[in-house]
Order: C-alpha cells, then sequence, then structure tokens
C-alpha cells in the first residue's frame, strides 16, 4: 500500500493515477488518500512508519513538514525544502521532490521544448513556481527570470537557479522562449485573478505554459493560444510527477499512456 496525504486530499488524482499504474502493471499494490489536518505532516511520515506503507506521496500544505521529518533528503529536495514523495531505501525514509521532473519531462513529451540555453520566465514564487525553476536551471536554461507580486519571494525562488536566476518583470515575457504560469491564476474559482503577465505580450515561436490543470484550458492558455504562442497545460506535469514516484517505488517503469488516459477522463483534458 501507498498512501497520499493533504489537507484537502479528496480531490487528488494521485490515487487514481498510481492505482491505474498498479493495475496496467499487474501489481498487487494500492494507493489510498488519507486526509491529514495542517500542522500534522511529520505525524503521517510517523504513522508511514508505523503502517509500513511503501511510499507516500505528498501535496500541500504538508510538504515542508515532511522534509523535515524524513531521515534523508535527495539533493533536489533539500535545496526546494519540500517533498513529494517518500521512499524506503534500507531501512531509511528518503524523502524526494518529482515536480521539476515532471515539469520537464511535460514539456518534452507535450510540446518537444528543450529549455538548454532558453531564456525562462516563470510566474509566481510558490513551490511549483520554485520546482520549476530549479529544474529549468538544471536543465541548462540561459536565463531564468522570476516575476511575482512580492519581490523578496521573487529573490529567493530566482536565487534557485544561481547565476543564471534573476527577478524580472512581466515585460521580459515578450522575449522569453518559454513562459510559465505558476500561480493559482486561473483556477476554478479563482478566475477573477489578472494574470501577472498579460497574454498580449507573447507571440509565435514562445511556449506558454499553466500549470494550472482544472480547467484544461485556462483563460490566460487561451488567450496565449490566441497571441499565436505554442500552449501547454498543466496535467501533464501533474501526470509525470506521480509517474516519477511509481517508478521511485516499485523499480518499474511506469505505463504512462494508461495514467494519461486516466487523467484525461478525469479531467476531459486532451492527452500529451
Amino acid at each position: 500500500m501507498v498512501g497520499v496525504i493533504g489537507d484537502p486530499v479528496t480531490h487528488s488524482l494521485s490515487p487514481l493515477l498510481h492505482n491505474t499504474a498498479f493495475g496496467a502493471l499487474g501489481l498487487d499494490w494500492v494507493s489510498v488518500g488519507f486526509p491529514v489536518h495542517h500542522g500534522d505532516g511529520a505525524a503521517a511520515v510517523e504513522g508511514m512508519r508505523a503502517l509500513g506503507l511503501r511510499g507516500l506521496s505528498v501535496t500541500m500544505p504538508h510538504k515542508a513538514a515532511v522534509a523535515g521529518a524524513v531521515d534523508e533528503l535527495t539533493p533536489v529536495a533539500d535545496d526546494l525544502g519540500a517533498v513529494n514523495c517518500v521512499r524506503w531505501v534500507g531501512d531509511r525514509l528518503v524523502g524526494d521532490n518529482t515536480d521539476g521532473a515532471g515539469f520537464l519531462e511535460s514539456l518534452r513529451r507535450g510540446v518537444g521544448f528543450d529549455p538548454t540555453d532558453g531564456r525562462c520566465l516563470v510566474v509566481g514564487a510558490g513551490g511549483a513556481a520554485r520546482a520549476v525553476v530549479l529544474a529549468l536551471a538544471g536543465a541548462g536554461a540561459a536565463e531564468v527570470v522570476v516575476v511575482n507580486r512580492t519581490p523578496e519571494r521573487a529573490a529567493t525562488a530566482a536565487a534557485l537557479a544561481g547565476s543564471r536566476g534573476r527577478v524580472g518583470t512581466a515585460e521580459n515575457a515578450a522575449r522569453a522562449d518559454l513562459v510559465v504560469e505558476a500561480t493559482p491564476a486561473g483556477m476554478g474559482g479563482v478566475d477573477e485573478v489578472v494574470p501577472q503577465v498579460d497574454p498580449a505580450l507573447l507571440r509565435p515561436g514562445q511556449v506558454a505554459v499553466d500549470l494550472v490543470y482544472h480547467p484544461p484550458t485556462t483563460p490566460w492558455l487561451a488567450a496565449a493560444a490566441a497571441a499565436g504562442a505554442t500552449t501547454l497545460g498543466g496535467l501533464g506535469m501533474l501526470v509525470h510527477q506521480a509517474a516519477a514516484q511509481l517508478a521511485l517505488w516499485t523499480g518499474t517503469a511506469p505505463p504512462v499512456a494508461a495514467m494519461w488516459d486516466a487523467a484525461r477522463r478525469a479531467t476531459g483534458a486532451p492527452a500529451d
């Protein structure tokens, strides 16, 4: 058994994705969602030990607390101070973060984009944004500009890219090869939030990504497509980070196509 913890957790597609994969692989495993109240993330890690769970997927708001409760962190999880996946290595619990890897795989499979030497702009400074900044820098991006309403948080996120990271403004989107909207703007129920990057700044030849996956196409993403940019929704990142978790737990290549089919049916989104 593996678990998924969050507050709330009922909306999470992780159990669906993992159970679909287990079925496709013929593994006698099951993924169960556990509602864990804010502040109890560390206790959930101890519960994983007590129950002998084979793995744990971690959603908000527990990623930082779990990072402080495991026995060891991977370099990526350590840099981010956030864990979205816990696995056993011997008798030690190791915290990892597959969000960045999932994002890069989504880019590759969804639109064939390689960040190497690219000029990238990330809107937002939350957990997803920071994972994307770190992943882009690790993939060899020439520049990672972070735009956020709070400059101090933008600087913290940009620092993850080292010398290639800097704080910028929305206008910098006009010269970027890749623009990533990594805030909740456009998510169902918060459509009234005005995106920080005006889609009118975008153009053909650019790739525009919105990490929101519900709705599958946000108003910002639709406007980016109308401006001529190649667009990608956030479902791919979700699917591929879940696939990376499954590979860590089982040592088996994940059945990504089956996971994509399940995600598409659940959300009405197109496959990548």
